[in-house]
């Protein structure tokens, strides 16, 4: 399999560092991801399986234990599927959906702007296709309704003769929109994952594993993977009816696992247990090329490759937000549900071309948002939340900018954008450890906000302009304590030691094993000690690409991404063939025509400024 350095495990405390490495260029201590316990572990896999090391390495790293092992290489929804039921008013949402199917009952669907928003709304969509029927899908203006139902467009779907709305990736909170429902004769199921309130909608049904009555234990699926529970149910319910026959088989649900998985990475959710099943068969089946609309979006991204979780959340998504972001919030919906050939073309170029103004306009922002904050660091070094605000920046973009501020400055981000009645849009992101949500609903609660909420990653606020000097201190005051807590223990975490002659396509398909990886199963990170940095040099938007020469002569390409501008793409820049500590993770790329394997860099060392451990 080539050459793998066998550099010990070390004790995993704050005392140890995994290469001697306690500060690289971007101020992380390395450290090896797996304790004395797993490392126990990963033995045990690797010789009651008869497994390469490094395998059971990655494994026991990700909590898999020597019995879950079979599971954890072949995810399967068969095997990890709960009973639908043991979700708080599942059997009621599938009893109603199954009744409105079997009368033909007019249906809307409500959705969110976003990637399980719309992927959810498809899904829904497709089963009563699948079934002879037709559902109308309304998905809110980002820029003129915001997030979650409203009552003036509930109203509106009532008007238009629905008699069932369901709501996907929203509606929790919607208590007040969602009650002019009833009134008007129409019933509403609500399918969600994001955190309730106390007070919840008087509807048919509320199925929100996140819901604080609910014991299902599934709070980490996205809506797309709750609403997948919902179609199951309700097939079993129409089972029960005798729906099904010889001439009218029941649908292929596992057909609809392209969305599911595609909403799951896109989402943000842990790719552990159900979740890594959905997305290992979601891309198993996006593989088919059988939704009309993925297959006309990848053709117009230029994806001529099997996708990869990388590409579910790098190509694909941004393009089916951008409509969310600065176009028609319905398209990506449309895209995902139509069986239209024609139609999914014209959407997919469409999305495309917003994808390509998206970009532009996130850039602008982005370079001034981390403009502002340079100053508040260069203020106040601890702070331990970044809250930047703007004139006449896009509130579609927010949310992508406060992720690149994350990324760039490692602590939670708050990006707001004025508009000119005094108000305020802004999106969050966090670090591991820092719940935001908690804190944005707490903001709520206090008074400093117009509306907000969210989950622990990631959360969005309305606040009026008066009130946001007091929502600067409230946060940071909150967030404090467990910000430098969380940025003290801060460390990158390392699977073990490589050299460029042991990256072959059998050393990744190993990895592969592993996968579906994302958050909550991080890509393995490896590695390579020493390594000369050669032929180094800027490409594109602020990439640095290079090659890593071991002592062996062997070599490696690899790439950092957004980084010429900072502390990691200067040092590769001014590396001048000396040799540097790399650690990253790898990946196949087909650049040129030409497939190969290279290293996606995370960070570097100088090896001659580490103390040896």
């Amino acid at each position: 399999m080539g050459a793998v350095h066998k550099i010990q495990p070390e004790p995993h405390d704050h005392c140890d560092a995994y290469l001697g490495v306690h500060a690289s260029v971007r101020g992380f201590a390395w450290r090896d991801r797996l304790d004395a316990g797993a490392a126990k572990t990963a033995v045990a896999i690797s010789q009651r399986h008869g497994l390469p090391e490094m395998l059971g390495r990655v494994l026991a790293s990700r909590g898999v234990s020597i019995d879950q092992v079979t599971t954890a290489l072949d995810p399967t929804v068969r095997a990890l599927m709960p009973d639908p039921s043991t979700v708080r008013d599942m059997d009621k949402a599938a009893v109603r959906l199954a009744q409105a199917i079997a009368a033909g009952e007019p249906i809307a669907v409500f959705g969110d702007y976003d990637v399980d928003g719309a992927c959810s709304a498809a899904l829904v969509q497709r089963f009563l296709a699948a079934h002879g029927h037709q559902a109308r899908i309304y998905i809110p203006d980002r820029m003129t309704e915001g997030y979650g139902p409203n009552r003036e467009a509930i109203e509106g779907l009532v008007r238009e003769g629905s008699r069932l709305i369901v709501t996907v990736d929203c509606g929790t909170t919607g208590v007040e929109a969602l009650g002019a429902a009833a009134p008007l004769g129409a019933d509403v199921i609500i399918v969600d994952h994001h955190q309730a309130g106390e007070r919840l909608p008087e509807v048919v049904a509320i199925v929100n594993p996140n819901r604080h009555d609910d014991l299902s234990g599934l709070g980490n699926l996205c809506a797309a993977g709750v609403t997948f529970l919902l179609l199951v149910a309700t097939m079993r319910e129409l089972r029960q009816r005798g729906t099904y026959s010889c001439d009218t088989p029941a649908p292929d649900l596992l057909a609809l696992l392209d969305l599911v998985g595609l909403a799951t990475v896109c989402d943000v959710v842990p790719l552990q247990g159900l979740n890594r099943a959905y997305v290992a068969k979601g891309l198993q089946a996006m593989r088919g090329r059988r939704n009309i609309g993925l297959r006309a979006l990848a053709d117009a991204a230029g994806l001529a490759v099997a996708p990869t979780p990388y590409h579910l959340g790098f190509v694909l998504g941004p393009r089916i937000n951008a409509g969310g972001r600065i176009g028609d919030a319905a398209l990506g919906a449309r895209l995902l549900a139509t069986g239209d050939a024609m139609e999914a073309q014209r959407i997919a170029v469409l999305l495309d071309k917003l994808n390509r103004e998206r970009k532009a306009i996130e850039a602008r922002i982005v370079e001034e948002a981390a403009a502002s904050a340079d100053r508040l660091l260069e203020a106040d070094p601890e702070l331990p939340l970044l809250v930047v605000a703007g004139e006449g920046w896009h509130k579609g973009v927010v949310g992508l900018v406060a992720s690149r501020l994350t990324e760039r400055f490692r602590r939670p981000a708050c990006v707001i954008a004025w508009e000119e009645a005094g108000l305020g849009t802004g999106s969050l992101r966090s670090v591991d450890g820092i719940d935001i949500g908690a804190a944005v609903r707490a903001a709520v609660q206090a008074g400093h906000l117009t509306k907000g909420g969210g989950h622990a990653m990631a959360a969005g606020l309305t606040v009026e302009r008066t009130s946001f000097d007091a929502l600067q201190i409230f946060l940071r005051a909150r967030l404090g304590a467990v910000a430098r807590a969380s940025h003290a223990a801060h460390a990158l975490a390392i699977d073990g030691a490589l050299t460029p002659a042991a990256v072959n396509e059998e050393f990744l398909d190993l990895m592969d094993r592993a996968g579906p990886y994302g958050q909550g199963n991080p890509q393995p990170r490896f590695a390579f000690p020493a390594h000369r940095v050669k032929f180094a040099k800027t490409v594109g938007e602020a990439h640095v690409r290079c090659v890593l020469e071991a002592g062996d002569g062997s070599r490696l390409d690899a790439v950092a991404f957004r980084v010429a501008d900072q502390p990691l793409g200067q040092a590769l820049l001014a590396s001048s063939g000396m040799p540097l500590h790399v650690a990253g993770h790898l990946r196949r790329d087909t650049w040129g025509g030409r497939d190969r394997h290279e290293l996606v860099i995370e960070d570097v060392a100088n090896p001659r400024a580490q103390r040896p451990t």
